[in-house]
């Protein structure tokens, strides 16, 4: 029978494609799942601190040099809860997993300014500042063309008249 699974196993390999995986020694493996355990730490001790300030939970908006400010100091805790866990295995492998670190909090910090800003309650008011200071400035000059000039006066009715659709309209 265990000639059966042998071939069958071996087969199975040779019709997939698939390839055994590398072999490694006790040292790299425990390096690697060491590397693998210091990145999730850090990048959730990151996550934590900067869902306090600006998660999906949060309803404040914050100015954004205090989000940056934040966004320091909850990396420095993130880059030093990893280098408390990741002190085992080459230097290279370690170097490699600080760079994934850096490169997810870099990611996560771009989707916290995301939500903060979404919560900024001026963004967008350039939208309804132009069109309310055209109508506003229409309402004042036909008031003034109004009040100057005489009812004989073609230019300045139908200016007047102009200036009123315009404030209508906006």
């Amino acid at each position: 029978e265990l000639g059966t699974y042998i071939k069958s196993y071996a087969l199975m390999f040779e019709k997939i494609g698939a390839n055994f995986p590398k072999a490694e020694t006790m040292l790299e493996a425990t390096s690697k799942a060491n590397n693998a355990n210091a990145i999730t730490v850090s990048t959730e001790t990151y996550t934590e601190l900067m869902n306090e300030i600006a998660g999906p939970h949060v309803h404040d908006y914050h100015q954004a040099e205090e989000l940056m400010t934040r966004h320091r100091e909850a990396s420095k805790r993130a880059l030093s809860a990893f280098v408390d866990m990741a002190n085992f295995g080459s230097r290279k492998a370690i170097d490699d997993a600080r760079e994934k670190v850096l490169l997810k909090i870099s990611k996560d910090f771009e989707v916290f300014r995301s939500l903060n800003d979404g919560r900024n309650p001026l963004l967008g008011l350039e939208t309804y500042l132009l069109p309310l200071l055209v109508a506003f400035l229409s309402f004042v000059l036909r008031w003034l063309a109004d009040f100057t000039c005489s009812s004989w006066s073609q230019t300045c009715r139908a200016s007047s008249e102009l200036l009123s659709h315009i404030y209508m309209v906006v």
